[in-house]
């Protein structure tokens, strides 16, 4: 036990070498860019002034949301997905997974769960003992389930996923805008450093040329780091605005989730903008910020209205005389499932089936309407 323990202890210790690894390069761009730039390179006062300004507003955002994306705790699901003890111990019994999978379709029932595992059984974490809500996984780094996890990033030593993911977005966003910064204003000074290393002797510059100092070391190599950040930032940071849009995580770019009806890629997806707004929020103002405005609670998850579910219940309703079916109002089967929809959205999709799925008694005059799956 005691050497599981140890050995334990010296792998959380070393996941925490590339967040000091990128502590210690944010704090050598500072030193450089500020210091060996500003103050011994840079001779105008204005110019000086202006970049400063500038330097620490995108410096401050991009420590901010780094710090928030590496110290925000992962989401965990809540108590009501675990099994009650009653069943937990009858699951623990059970040794044939046939008889463990019909616990779990007992305790499911009460639960907005709507997808499944490849085969169409009921997702549950072993580890963990609790049922995983919709897109939930476990992650073996931090030896839990995570809320819509997207991935493990060791470059913050930390679960991405519902709590963190649009503190994750920012930090990619503002990291590549303060390499960007970097690179643009040192540029010039990059090449006029170039210029002198490759002189042979200071007697042989120009006199309007910079003087050969220490500082063109780190100004020359603040240059080709912020350039290679940028690089490698710009893809990572461009591929997951491309998943905001599709509202999907990364595992689920990898493995399509699988609902009741099948695996569906864009089952998630509720369009751009509803897209944007679940990971942002609804208020645009607090977008820029590393403030948690992200809507929903992690557990549960609106879905595309794609295909009719076998599984879902239907709606019967009594049609008032002198109202055609045209005017009866159909609210939704689960409001905490439809929040992002909008109400014009839910009544177009109903109103397009409704002639297919009417269904006539001959003794009276029922109407049968089949809600497309919520899945």
């Amino acid at each position: 036990m005691a050497p599981t323990h140890v050995l334990r202890c010296c792998q959380r210790g070393l996941a925490w070498i590339p967040v000091i690894f990128i502590a210690l390069v944010v704090c050598w761009s500072y030193y450089a860019y500020v210091v060996e730039l500003c103050v011994f390179t840079i001779l105008s006062i204005g110019e000086q002034i202006v970049y400063l300004i500038f330097f620490h507003l995108f410096f401050i955002m991009f420590v901010w949301s780094y710090w928030k994306t590496i110290f925000t705790k992962p989401a965990n699901p809540s108590k009501e997905f675990c099994l009650p003890k009653a069943e937990k111990e009858c699951y623990e019994k059970e040794e044939r997974p046939e008889s463990q999978q019909e616990i779990l379709w007992r305790v499911a029932t009460s639960l907005p769960l709507y997808t499944r595992t490849g085969a169409g059984a009921i997702r549950y974490c072993d580890r963990c003992q609790v049922i995983k809500p919709d897109r939930c996984h476990h992650c073996s780094a931090c030896d839990m389930c995570v809320l819509k996890m997207d991935h493990h990033c060791p470059w913050v030593n930390n679960c991405v996923g519902f709590s963190n993911y649009k503190f994750f977005i920012l930090f990619l966003a503002y990291s590549l805008v303060y390499c960007l910064f970097i690179a643009a204003t040192v540029l010039q000074y990059f090449i006029k450093f170039w210029t002198l290393c490759r002189r042979k002797s200071a007697e042989n510059c120009p006199k309007n040329e910079l003087p050969d100092t220490h500082a063109k070391f780190h100004v020359l190599f603040l240059f080709f780091v912020a350039a290679m950040f940028c690089i490698s930032i710009l893809s990572l940071f461009s591929y997951h605005l491309w998943l905001v849009g599709k509202n999907r995580s990364t595992i689920e770019a990898f493995r399509a989730p699988v609902f009741r009806t099948g695996s569906d890629k864009n089952g998630f997806s509720l369009g751009f903008r509803k897209n944007i707004a679940q990971v942002f929020g609804d208020q645009k103002k607090y977008w820029l910020l590393p403030v948690f405005t992200s809507q929903g609670d992690g557990l549960t998850f609106p879905t595309r209205l794609v295909s009719a579910d076998p599984e879902q219940a239907t709606v019967t309703l009594q049609p008032e005389p002198n109202k055609s079916a045209a005017d009866v109002i159909v609210s939704p089967l689960n409001d905490s499932q439809n929040r992002l929809l909008s109400n014009n959205q839910h009544d177009n999709n109903v109103r397009d089936h409704l002639g297919n799925n009417m269904v006539k008694s001959d003794e009276s005059e029922t109407i049968t309407v089949s809600m497309e799956s919520e899945s």
